[in-house]
């Protein structure tokens, strides 16, 4: 762990907007300094969206941490193994990274087999689950030498429930096997890895999407997720005094929040997809003997 005057070192990428947006605040709530990543520079750059990783990165300064800011394509491996030089070189540490920045087009959530949309859905295999490695393979070393650190994923029940189709549930799917197989590699190395299963997420796509579609999605909104509520059940995960049984595993977000004590914004207690959907993570059995 950082010494008590030292801030937290964080990493989350793809934060321009939605859920790494929220967790990214609310690392910077909690005095980290916070590395931005993704490519939007200004708004309507990458998506009809708002949010850029400046806007990001000020929030995160204001709710009383640092923000740092980092246009990174992370399709690219080279662009994405210069933000992690960039942290090891101003930093000399990093104690979370935050693996979330994926390809998502509003294509995912259309009615339609796959065969029949855009193969450009395909692309949340490469920036989503490829990227998630190549980030991980980056921040590995660093945490390895320091002897902590917590590799996280935002999960869903995709991997394991059909769910927005198979390149969304191939990504999720692989989420899980990233924590259980990278968690195992480094164990003996105090570093945890975890994947956070999130529910529903109100983020300004999923507002879109329900304001063009008011009847179909009525009541929903009630149901679903701020941005926000995964970063703080990542933020008592890291301070978890049992981290290291929860690493190699996924839990549903929710779950941790009532273990935690934790609720969303308006004293909701967000369902789980356990109780809703008879869905939850499995455990993968491990080699014994210990790490890799």
């Amino acid at each position: 762990m950082p010494e008590q005057n030292q801030r937290p070192v964080v990493v989350v990428t793809g934060a321009s907007r939605g859920i790494g947006r929220g967790i990214a605040t609310v690392m910077g709530s909690h005095g980290c300094t916070v590395y931005v990543t993704g490519r939007s520079e200004r708004t309507g750059q990458t998506e009809d969206l708002p949010g850029t990783i400046y806007e990001t990165a000020e929030a995160v300064t204001a709710a009383g941490g640092k923000g740092i800011p980092v246009v990174c394509d992370h399709a690219d491996d080279a662009q994405t193994k210069a933000v992690f030089d960039q942290v090891a070189d101003e930093q000399g540490r990093l104690d979370i990274l935050v693996n979330n920045a994926a390809k998502v087009i509003d294509a995912l959530t259309e009615p339609g087999p796959f065969w029949e949309k855009p193969l450009e859905l395909a692309d949340v295999i490469d920036v989503g689950l490829r990227s998630a490695y190549v980030c991980s393979h980056y921040a590995a070393p660093i945490m390895v030498k320091q002897k902590h650190g917590l590799i996280l994923f935002t999960g869903s029940q995709g991997g394991q429930y059909y769910f927005m189709g198979p390149a969304y549930g191939a990504h999720k799917a692989g989420e899980d096997k990233f924590a259980a197989d990278m968690g195992y590699e480094l164990k003996d190395h105090g570093v945890a890895v975890v994947c956070i299963w999130c529910g529903g997420v109100l983020t300004d796509r999923t507002k879109r999407i329900f304001g063009a579609n008011p009847e179909q999605y009525s009541g929903v909104e009630e149901m679903l997720e701020t941005p926000e509520f995964t970063g703080h059940v990542m933020w008592a995960l890291y301070n978890d005094p049992k981290l290291m049984e929860r690493s190699g595993q996924s839990w549903i977000g929710a779950e941790l929040a009532i273990e935690y004590g934790i609720k969303d914004e308006g004293d909701r207690q967000p369902p789980n997809m356990r109780e809703w959907l008879g869905v939850a993570p499995r455990r993968q059995p491990l080699p014994t003997g210990g790490s890799a």
